[in-house]
């Protein structure tokens, strides 16, 4: 299976299920930026005890790796659990939404994007930009993130909301890299 028809099969679980979500990560800055290959998917997800049974419905059997034990004590302590397809190696990161400003803010203005012949919930390219930051920052400066959030601010320019950008830049200790991202983006 290929990483886009993860995807899809987990949107559908999800879906089916009646649990929210949004796409973040390198898939999310890749469908706003500029595309880059990635082994993994992260899915921010509603902590909602049906998401255990959905994905264990739809990837409890080979070829793929999902522990229910493991992923019901990682979302009743708000920590990621994934899902791996065995043949692939690609993997879906679960990141229950947490109750940290930014987490919740991002998650509510996720927006709906048609991708891979569905209806996703993608992280407005405002939060990618924000989050790609912040995981290079936590990373030590990471140039793959900070690239990646470079090509959604160049792709996405003009239709950013820029005091959005910089009051949760400030807020998060990331000014300094979004500052480092606007002129690479504007050249």
């Amino acid at each position: 299976m290929s990483q886009t028809q993860l995807l899809i099969e987990a949107v559908r679980a999800l879906d089916e299920a009646g649990v929210g979500y949004l796409l973040s990560g390198s898939l999310a800055s890749s469908l706003q930026g500029e595309p880059r290959a990635s082994h993994d998917i992260d899915l921010v997800i509603d902590v909602d005890v049906r998401i255990v049974e959905a994905l264990a419905r739809a990837f409890g059997a080979d070829p793929y790796f999902f522990d229910e034990v493991a992923a019901e004590q990682a979302l009743g302590s708000r920590l990621m659990f994934n899902l791996i397809d065995t043949r692939s190696g690609d993997k879906i990161d679960f990141w229950p939404l947490t109750d940290d400003p930014f987490d919740v803010s991002r998650y509510a203005r996720r927006i709906h994007a048609s991708a891979f012949g569905l209806d996703i919930c993608v992280s407005a390219p405002e939060d990618t930009i924000l989050q790609k930051l912040r995981w290079a920052a936590a990373c030590g400066g990471s140039a793959r993130h900070v690239n990646d959030a470079a090509g959604v601010y160049e792709l996405q320019s003009g239709a950013l909301d820029e005091r959005y950008l910089d009051e949760w830049a400030a807020r998060l200790g990331v000014a300094g890299l979004l500052d480092q991202v606007r002129p690479v983006a504007s050249s």
